[in-house]
């Protein structure tokens, strides 16, 4: 896909209009959003994903288009397991709700940061390192194992956020306050600067975002090899992410299989990095350093396919299994 510098800029500087839209305007002030609010903002940003990747099917061609449509799904459904843990975090903290909009906010735009970063890295790596696609695609399936074990343990226990090394770092050695100062970070008390707990939870938030993205990233590398798609994709899955936690907040907790169908969906696509790897084998040690052609690579349609059905098979397994815990 030969994409020429000048639509680069213009992606660039028009999904961070949107961005900036979204926090100086939208978000510039503390509150809980309505429903309304949030369901016109959603439905916008779904559009202009599905504006986008129509566009990119038809001056790009149908096998850019069905990877970009890939790719999204598979984004926005990891965002939305990156949601759910937000909402932990949220009612870990106890966060009053209209302050969680600015740190949703916040907490976005560290994911598209981080997400950015390792995009850059994944394609510089797979320009000059095929055999990178073997370190992916076991990297997803031991992912894929540890999120189906979580999501076994989460049947039985509650789900609890457990503060990492950082977080209890922070704590420990910084004054702080527990006192709420809107969405400040830092704040004066008794001539004092202390940090607030608004910073604890943007802190968490962040490095939530930093574990996503090394799942996330190889995940998508998995369906398209294009940096461009891989770029775009991620936007868009992560606009109007602060809109969805308000507006199916509770619908989340309801997604009991979730975990399930997201490691199915990662297992898949390591599965697809190792058949592609088997492909473009130069290891000296793996068939004698030459492609293996026998392996069958999976086609992006397939692909496709899957993600649809996985998503849609784990949102209607869960929302029965959901009817029938209420009934009884």
């Amino acid at each position: 896909m030969d994409v020429p510098t000048w639509l680069w800029w213009a992606t660039i500087v028009v999904t961070s209009a949107l961005l900036l839209f979204d926090v100086f305007i939208i978000g510039r002030r503390p509150h809980e959003p309505s429903t309304r609010e949030v369901s016109v903002a959603l439905t916008g940003y779904v559009g202009l994903a599905v504006v986008f990747g129509i566009g990119v099917w038809v001056f790009a061609g149908q096998q850019y288009g069905t990877e970009f449509f890939a790719g999204w799904l598979t984004e926005y459904s990891l965002s939305v397991d990156n949601l759910f843990i937000f909402l932990i975090i949220m009612s870990k903290f106890a966060v009053p709700r209209q302050f969680q909009q600015p740190a949703l906010l916040v907490g976005i735009v560290l994911a598209l940061i981080f997400r950015g970063i390792f995009i850059a890295v994944g394609a510089a790596a797979i320009n000059n390192f095929s055999w990178i696609f073997y370190i992916f695609g076991l990297f997803l399936i031991w992912t894929a194992w540890k999120l189906a074990k979580e999501g076994a343990e989460d049947e039985d226990e509650e789900d609890e956020f457990e503060e990492n090394r950082l977080i209890k770092f922070v704590e420990r050695r910084f004054p702080a306050t527990a006192e709420w100062h809107g969405s400040k970070i830092l704040t004066v008390e008794n001539g004092k600067r202390v940090i607030t707990p608004m910073f604890i939870v943007i802190l968490a938030l962040g490095t939530t975002d930093l574990l996503f993205a090394l799942d996330s990233i190889p995940a998508i590398y998995g369906l398209t090899s294009e940096p461009y798609i891989v770029l775009t994709a991620n936007i868009f899955a992560l606009m109007g992410l602060r809109q969805l936690y308000f507006l199916i907040g509770d619908l989340l907790k309801r997604l009991v299989y979730l975990s399930y169908g997201l490691a199915f969906l990662l297992l898949f696509i390591g599965v697809k990095l190792i058949l592609h790897a088997m492909h473009e084998n130069a290891l000296p040690f793996i068939n004698g350093g030459e492609p293996i052609h026998w392996a069958p690579e999976i086609p992006i349609w397939v692909s496709l396919l899957v993600i649809i059905g996985t998503l849609a098979v784990t949102t209607v397994l869960s929302l029965a299994a959901d009817r029938r815990r209420t009934t009884t």
